[in-house]
């Protein structure tokens, strides 16, 4: 810092503390409107929507990173003059909700059949209202720049009639139906599962292989579930495999039920794995179900919906857990189990809710055909409509819409949107649209069945612009400009949103980019868990480290399609490059930095000034590029270091210098520190808006960085001569630091020294600077050089002398570095005797040897290095 006496006071506290500050100011912009597009201005149009949050859940990692990089983007538009739409809203989650309002009712001692449909999701509107949401309040903890005044709930009256749009014209165009199929089916839930609601573990179970049929003619099969054997109605071979050719065609009892069933032969089965031979139950496996429909095999269903066995014979009434080790049993004592491999670690598919191991099972269900809508979908991404980042995730995504299944949309549940479809009598169906009346009389009854959450969620880019009416938000905002979330829900929402949209919308993409982040993981890399009890709360992170923190570690970790590790000392770094921030423009607002409309003339300019605003002007320009192609962790990196290492702790420590000589220069100095602020505050500013809010209001007296213009480079030629000189003055003066240390003289001590050759290396002008900068002092009349070191520079040799007298206690060092040069010689003497044995080169494996090779450099440097250090000290 400057001495107290040339500093100007200043309205900034002296440290950064968020918690006093960031509601206060989120709430300001919210009040003035600046998140609040107006749809009629001719400004270009920039939307994005927000992934909607469970309508239970709360703030976690997945959430922050998703929030940050979406503000980041918006703030930048909005400051580059976009009309900006950043859409909130929440998702009324089927399934996670009722979840919750049944486990009330069940401290109640009741359950939702207790109080009947209607009542029952009167009861978890009551529940949405008090204590859903919480997210949203969490989400102005953050920063986010949403427009709250057009919050959407997937159950909204506007959002409930796009549901009812689409359906009905997908079931006019044949591309909905009702079929009966094999699908995810929670025993504890009672309804269907999405994919994404099914989540998958290792699981220790047992492989038991069961012989069907006698003699010759027997076969054996291998399962994990041996209780599904009940509903075999065939045992599949591949047909290419000669060991069961003779058996193809042929009949085989089935063990336990006197049932015969076909061999059969189909391409599906691997003959390469277990015996070659797999057991068929088409009611209780999708692979089953098909090779069953190609072999035009029966479905016998063996369990009802809370997996209990039905099969007649002693099994029945039993859960499919209880009934499996009966009927292994059974087995054994029929001499028909042939091998049993426990434990056998296997996948297991559970309710992502509940935990209930999910079950297979064939049901009545309604469905979307996919495979059209799926077409358009790849063709979009194909013919450039939409761009996926990074673009090697594109293939990921073709292999979900080439090869993807009819979706089954039907939940049963009663929280949701029912199907609008009715049935009546004479088996009449009638699919009603959100404009007309539904059938009346007793002989009419609704589909009782909800939709999948997901359906109304791939609405979202549209519906919540006002679709399926024509809205000003709607022509302004669709296609939205990116979609930001997390490559494990490419499938799940992504593709359906592109389907949907597409199909909604006459060909047009509900997006233009899709950028793809990864997840977040702990510090070792390892998935976030509760039971490894590695899970970062950033709630509790915002509490301790600020917002800014929290946003600006998540974006520095954020490359595209990648995971991030992400550990506390990164949101400390963080925080400290905040006050870092703070302390920097503080110090410039204190020495009277202004923000002019025109910096000084170039002439005018010391070499430093030129050099800081030339490296400003190609930030701004990196920091665009890398903005325009997702690159977060790049461009978050560019603005730590140009802020961090060149302004302040090159650039400031110049300025104080040029600062300190008063007149011209001085003035020059504050306009340039003033213009340099200004702009990294500005780009700054979509990463970290609440700091650089309350700095740069101060700094220049205006409005709000929020609305603010995006910085532009200057479009001055950069001056290569002088950022060569500022080179060379880094150069000598890291050399001078890197001695002053080997030496042991403290940081802040001053010693007298001599420059000499520094005219001649075209340094003079900045001679003054570089003393400062490492510490020196004018050698005065009785100067005698106890040291010296000589730095090459493109500009010539600089020859630096310096009385080290009175700044090192001598003995004490020499001690020390005697100690020192012990430890090393001991280690290259260790290091030799290994590497001179034949009996340790040649048995050890390389990178032993290769390591003890490098300790051996390190031991040779350092005995150099502190020989010539006991050599100054007369050693």
């Amino acid at each position: 810092m400057t001495d107290t006496a040339s500093q100007q006071p200043t309205d900034l506290p002296p440290a950064w503390e968020p918690a006093t500050v960031e509601a206060e100011l989120y709430e300001r912009w919210v009040d003035a409107g600046y998140f609040a597009p107006d749809p009629d201005s001719d400004a270009p149009p920039f939307c994005i929507v927000l992934p909607p949050p469970n309508v239970t859940g709360s703030l976690h990692m997945g959430h922050a990173l998703d929030h940050t990089l979406m503000d980041a983007l918006t703030r930048r538009r909005r400051m580059q003059g976009y009309a900006t739409l950043w859409q909130p809203g929440m998702d009324h989650a089927g399934i996670a909700t009722q979840n919750v309002v049944e486990r009330e009712l069940s401290r109640e001692g009741k359950t939702r059949h207790d109080l009947g449909r209607e009542a029952f999701v009167e009861r978890v509107w009551e529940w949405k209202g008090e204590y859903g949401g919480r997210i949203l309040g969490q989400m102005r903890r953050l920063g986010d720049g949403v427009d709250w005044s057009r919050d959407r709930f997937t159950m909204d009256e506007g959002l409930s009639k796009a549901v009812q749009t689409i359906f009905k014209r997908l079931y006019e165009d044949g591309l909905i139906y009702r079929a009966e199929r094999i699908i995810n089916w929670c025993p504890r839930c009672l309804t269907a599962l999405s994919d994404i609601e099914v989540e998958y573990a290792d699981d220790e179970g047992e492989l038991v292989s069961i012989r069907y049929g006698e003699g010759d003619n027997s076969i054996v099969v291998a399962t994990t579930r041996a209780e599904t054997m009940l509903g075999d109605t065939a045992v599949a071979v591949h047909p290419d495999d000669e060991r069961y050719k003779h058996l193809v065609g042929t009949e085989v009892e089935l063990p336990l039920t006197g049932r015969r069933i076909p061999i059969v032969a189909d391409e599906h089965v691997d003959p390469e794995f277990g015996t070659g031979a797999v057991k068929v139950t088409p009611a209780h496996d999708p692979n089953d179900f098909e090779i069953g429909r190609r072999h035009d095999l029966p479905n016998i269903t063996v369990m009802d919906e809370r997996a209990n066995i039905t099969a007649h014979g002693p099994f029945e009434g039993l859960d499919r857990f209880e009934a499996r080790p009966a009927i292994v049993a059974a087995l054994r004592e029929q001499g028909r189990i042939v091998a049993e491999k426990r434990p056998y670690v296997h996948s297991v598919g559970h309710c992502s809710r509940c935990d209930t191991v999910v079950e297979p099972r064939l049901s009545l269900q309604w469905f979307v055909k996919v495979e059209p809508l799926a077409r358009e979908a790849g063709n979009a991404v194909r013919d450039g409509r939409t761009t996926i980042h990074p673009a090697d995730l594109s293939k990921r995504y073709f292999d979900w819409v080439d090869n993807m299944h009819d979706w089954c949309i039907s939940r049963q549940l009663w929280w949701g949107h029912r199907i609008p479809v009715w049935y009546g009598p004479n088996d009449k169906v009638i699919c009603v649209g959100p404009d007309e009346e539904p059938p009346s009389g007793e002989e009419w009854t609704q589909d009782p069945d909800v939709l999948d959450t997901w359906f109304s969620s791939a609405l979202w880019p549209f519906s919540t612009l006002g679709w399926p009416d024509e809205t000003a938000h709607l022509d302004k905002f669709y296609p939205n400009s990116v979609l930001v979330t997390g490559y494990d829900i490419l499938f799940f929402w992504v593709v359906r949103m592109m389907m949907f949209g597409l199909y909604a919308m006459d060909g047009k993409q509900p997006f233009d980019n899709v950028y793809l982040h990864g997840l977040i993981r702990d510090a070792a890399g390892k998935k976030m868990s509760k039971s490894r009890g590695n899970v970062i709360d950033p709630l509790e992170w915002l509490d301790r480290f600020g917002a800014d923190a929290v946003r600006f570690t998540l974006a520095r970790g954020a490359n595209p399609g990648s995971d991030m590790a992400l550990a506390e000392e990164w949101a400390a770094g963080s925080r400290n490059f905040g006050n870092k921030l703070w302390n920097a423009t503080r110090f410039a607002l204190m020495n009277g930095a202004t923000v002019a409309s025109v910096v000084p003339p170039r002439d005018q300019l010391t070499d430093a000034d030129r050099w800081i605003l030339d490296l400003t002007d190609a930030v701004v320009s990196e920091v665009d590029g890398l903005f325009d192609d997702y690159q977060f962790a790049k461009l978050s990196d560019a603005l730590y270091h140009f802020t961090w290492d060149e302004l302040c702790d090159w650039y400031l420590e110049i300025a104080k210098v040029q600062i300190g000589e008063g007149g011209a220069r001085a003035d020059a100095t504050r306009a340039v520190l003033g213009h340099v602020f200004d702009v990294v505050l500005r780009l700054l500013h979509p990463l970290v808006p609440f700091v650089t809010e309350r700095l740069w209001t101060t700094l220049t007296g205006d409005e709000s960085l929020v609305v603010a213009e995006w910085p532009k480079p200057t479009g001055a030629a950069a001056d290569a001569d002088a950022a060569q000189r500022i080179a060379g003055v880094q150069k000598l003066v890291t050399e001078v630091r890197r001695f002053r240390s080997d030496q042991g003289v403290k940081p802040g001590q001053r010693v007298k020294a001599k420059l000499v050759g520094v005219e001649d290396a075209g340094l003079g002008s900045l001679a003054t600077a570089v003393s400062s900068l490492a510490r020196l002092e004018a050698p005065g009349d009785s100067f005698t050089p106890s040291a010296s070191i000589e730095v090459s520079l493109p500009g010539g040799h600089v020859h630096v002398e310096l009385d080290l007298s009175g700044t090192v206690d001598l003995a004490a060092e020499r001690k020390r570095l005697e100690k020192d040069l012990a430890v090393a010689e001991k280690e290259l003497k260790g290091c030799d005797a290994k590497l001179n044995n034949p009996n340790f080169t040649d048995k050890a494996p390389t990178e032993v040897v290769a390591k003890i090779k490098g300790r051996r450099e390190v031991a040779v440097a350092d005995i150099a290095r502190i020989t010539a250090r006991l050599e100054i000290f007369g050693g």
